[in-house]
Formats: structure tokens, C-alpha cells, sequence
């Protein structure tokens, strides 16, 4: 019989047993409501170790360009060391589908564009995420027009006079490949003007700029960059401007719509994301780093060589990139279905 334990021996021990109850249940308790003040004290806290900025295509191209410019300055506001990590693959999808799958804290950011958040999402039959739920807007960068140019000695120097010519001729185009922007950018050209033309897909621009100057294909839609050296020496003729605005570096030549084609615009945006759920003190806290960097002389100066248009502050927000994404998935559908452009 074992032996007997006093009352008050008894009653500490029941008091004990009732405590340590309550202690198992205290850290689930206290872990719950202390959460939120962990992560709102982490977001203050952040960053505190290097940025990655992803951009999905290879090094020494106009996005890795911009991103390593803009990475330098917006580090120099925030105090962490901006790495420009290039992951190409797959027209940009790849890299881009990475930054869409991280951690939403605010270590990677990917800098896409058209070719990732917009034609993506109608060239792949199950594309692997989604350009307008799966990543928290940062920003727009910039935007570099595309510019519609034609074999110098093609008989039109307007807009109106091209497409009248394009009407009542056979006519070809040629771009740097199947679902590319300069490709879907005259495919939208062609569909709002009334025209039909064939499409020449090459493995770049500089072999469709070869072909124009040696008169094989008629017209292309390349990006300023390109398009002004052809301009200038002569091998090509400049027809229009496909953005709402004329191009700094080509002040004389007319966009579209201030010729005949009202409200139209093709050109290559780039703009930063991050991973959806990404707290909105850090969004808050990049997009003031990449505003002030995009306001910065320097660099205002080394875009515009690039033939890049910085928007104006307003459509620098993320609220304003979120609904522009929107707006751009749904432009290019038509174009895309019409083309009949797949990636597998």
C-alpha cells in the first residue's frame, strides 16, 4: 500500500498539474497574437541582406541593361546591395515563373515586361503562372516604341499611303521570331489598318534589317534602337511611330496616331514585380527607391540613349502597373489568336 500524501502536499500538486496546463496552451496562445507584430517589425526592419533583381533574359540585353542601372541607385537609397541575377529561358517565362513561386519578403524581384506578363499568357497553352494574380506590382520602368520602317525604296512615305499601298499589294514582314514584340507589333499594325501581309520570322533583327536594306521583305516593326541607325544611314525608311508619343532621338517622324490610325500603340514595356503577398510597406519602400532612381539625370539621360521613355510619376504606382497588366493582357489577345503564334 503506498504511502499517503499529505492534503496540502495534494492540493500543490493539483495546482501544479492545472499549471502546467495552462503553460502548454500559453505559447499557442501568445504565438498567434504576436504574429502580426513580427512580421510588421520585419517589414520595418527590411532589407537587411542583398536584393536579387531576376531578369529573364540573357546579360548585355536592353532589360539587363536597365535592370543593372536602376539596381545600383535604388541600392544606394535602401542601403542593401542590388545583384542582378540573369535566368534566361523560354522568351523570358522561366526566370519570370521563379520569381512568381519565391518567398514574398522582398528578396527578388523580377523585371518584366510585354513578352512576360502580357503575350505570355495567350502563346502558352497552360502558361505556368498567372501575369495578373501571382505577383505584387511594383512598377513601370520604361516603355521603347517600336517603329514601323520600310525598304527605302517602297512608294510611301506616310502612314496613310502605306497601308493604302499594303491594301492593293502583296506585302511581307519580317521579325526576330514567332511571338516576338516586333512580330505581334505588326500583326496589330495589320489588323488595325485593314491590310494583311506575311509574316517572315527570323532568329534576330539585325538579319531583318539586312533583308529590308536588300529590298527581299518590305517592312518591319523594330524597336527605336534598332530602327534609328537604319533610319539615319539611309537603309530603311521610317513610316511611323507606334506609340502614343514621338521618340526623343526621332523628333521628325510622326506616330501613328497622328496620322491615320486613332488610339493605336505597339510598343515594349518593361516594369518590376515581386511575389504576391509581398507586405506593402516593402512594396511601398522599393517603388520609392526605383522613383527616385528613374528621377535621377543620370540615368534619365542613359534611358533616353537606349531610346527608352520613362512614364510620367502617375503611372509609376503600383495600383497604376496592376490595372495597366490587366489592360494589355486582354490588347493582345486578338492579335495573338489572329496570328495563330503558339509556344509549346
Amino acid at each position: 500500500m503506498g504511502a499517503m500524501i499529505p492534503r496540502r502536499h495534494a492540493d500543490t500538486m493539483r495546482q501544479v498539474r492545472r499549471g502546467k496546463l495552462w503553460l502548454a496552451a500559453l505559447p499557442i496562445a501568445v504565438l498567434s497574437g504576436a504574429l502580426a507584430p513580427s512580421r510588421t517589425a520585419s517589414a520595418q526592419d527590411w532589407p537587411v541582406r542583398p536584393i536579387t533583381i531576376v531578369v529573364p533574359y540573357s546579360a548585355g540585353s536592353p532589360a539587363d541593361v536597365i535592370a543593372r542601372l536602376l539596381g545600383q541607385y535604388m541600392g544606394e537609397t535602401l542601403g542593401q546591395q542590388f545583384v542582378v541575377e540573369n535566368l534566361a529561358g523560354a522568351g523570358g517565362v522561366t526566370g519570370t515563373n521563379r520569381v512568381a513561386k519565391a518567398a514574398p519578403d522582398g528578396y527578388q524581384i523580377v523585371q518584366g515586361g510585354t513578352g512576360t506578363h502580357a503575350l505570355s499568357q495567350w502563346l502558352y497553352k497552360n502558361p505556368p503562372y498567372n501575369a495578373t494574380t501571382d505577383f505584387a506590382p511594383l512598377g513601370l520602368v520604361v516603355e521603347s516604341p517600336l517603329v514601323l520602317i520600310a525598304r527605302k525604296d517602297l512608294p510611301a512615305d506616310t502612314l496613310q499611303d502605306f497601308i493604302a499601298y499594303a491594301k492593293q499589294h502583296p506585302t511581307a514582314f519580317g521579325s526576330a521570331g514567332v511571338g516576338s514584340a516586333t512580330h505581334l507589333g505588326c500583326e496589330l499594325l495589320t489588323q488595325a489598318g485593314g491590310f494583311k501581309a506575311t509574316h517572315v520570322p527570323y532568329r534576330g533583327m539585325g538579319q531583318v534589317v539586312q533583308d529590308l536594306a536588300a529590298g527581299r521583305i518590305d517592312f518591319g516593326c523594330d524597336f527605336v534602337l534598332g530602327a534609328l541607325p537604319q533610319i539615319q544611314g539611309g537603309n530603311a525608311k521610317g513610316i511611323a511611330i507606334l506609340s502614343k508619343d514621338r521618340a526623343e532621338v526621332l523628333p521628325d517622324l510622326p506616330t501613328a496616331q497622328e496620322q491615320s490610325l486613332r488610339g493605336f500603340e505597339a510598343y515594349n514595356w518593361t516594369a518590376m514585380f515581386l511575389p504576391k503577398g509581398t507586405p506593402d510597406q516593402i512594396v511601398r519602400k522599393l517603388n520609392g527607391a526605383l522613383n527616385k532612381a528613374l528621377g535621377a539625370p543620370v540615368i534619365r539621360e542613359r534611358l533616353a540613349k537606349l531610346g527608352a521613355v520613362i512614364p510620367a510619376p502617375e503611372r509609376r504606382t503600383p495600383e497604376y502597373l496592376d490595372a495597366f497588366v490587366k489592360s494589355e493582357v486582354e490588347k493582345w489577345a486578338a492579335p495573338i489568336k489572329a496570328s495563330g503564334a503558339t509556344v509549346e
